[in-house]
């Protein structure tokens, strides 16, 4: 029977893009006036939270987001999760209201249309490059000054299918000690089996989020990295294996 889905999977993948595109040229006059400046960005955000959830709602997902601790308003943060499908950055927007700014990578910017946006609103980097890793701490530390936060995606690209949760890079870590901002670690359960990388699999269903309590970097050094990482990593960690356990 598994010869049937085939088809569906194949016509859901191009929906997907359909559902990415279509907002997108249809508010192309708004996006190119809110992306003209830096001090727009606000508004820029707003735009990518109806964005987001256009295309979740769209692709029969539901999701319910479970928050230990509360953002406040006003005030930066470091968001990371766990980086599985891609629709985590749709997931990202929909569960976050305080304006953030992601960190990328530079090849999502020859996606058409999408890059174009992309590359105007985020932070991108060459991993493979020491000046552009550099570059990343300059641009964000504008960011932060103007009172947004940053999201990264730790792992740095997305891990092969069976991996659970691979380590986690510490440029995130970094940032958040150097200016004193809290991390907020949260669990994206369900977006490897919604849609996956893997082009045959996935389908409409729910998506659960958990924003867990946040990890204060104040006093913290830039020798405390490591070991901030790490605890980081195993709250993710802890809360996916739980859940494949059921």
């Amino acid at each position: 029977m598994a010869i049937f889905k085939y088809p569906f999977w194949i016509l859901y993948r191009i929906y997907f893009y359909i559902l990415v595109t279509l907002p997108i040229l249809l508010l192309l006059p708004a996006l190119l006036i809110v992306i003209s400046r830096e001090k727009w960005y606000p508004q820029f955000f707003k735009i990518a939270r109806f964005w987001a959830k256009f295309i979740l709602i769209g692709m029969g997902f539901s999701y319910k987001i479970k928050t230990k601790q509360k953002p406040k308003t006003g005030e930066s943060y470091m968001f990371i999760a766990n980086h599985t499908s891609m629709t985590d950055i749709m997931l990202m927007l929909a569960s976050v209201k305080n304006p953030f700014v992601f960190v990328g990578k530079k090849e999502l910017a020859n996606i058409p249309l999408f890059g174009f946006v992309y590359k105007r609103t985020c932070i991108l980097v060459d991993r493979s490059s020491a000046k552009s890793r550099q570059a990343v701490f300059l641009r964000a530390q504008r960011r932060l000054k103007q009172g947004l936060s940053i999201c990264i995606f730790p792992e740095g690209g997305v891990p092969d299918e069976e991996i659970i949760l691979d380590d986690f890079k510490d440029g995130a870590f970094r940032l958040a000690i150097n200016h004193q901002i809290p991390i907020v670690p949260m669990t994206f359960y369900d977006n490897k089996k919604r849609f996956s990388y893997t082009f045959f699999s996935g389908g409409p269903g729910r998506m659960r989020v958990k924003i867990h309590e946040f990890l204060d970097t104040k006093d913290l050094k830039i020798e405390d990295t490591k070991s901030l990482n790490k605890k980081a990593r195993e709250i993710i960690y802890k809360e996916l294996s739980k859940s494949l356990k059921k």
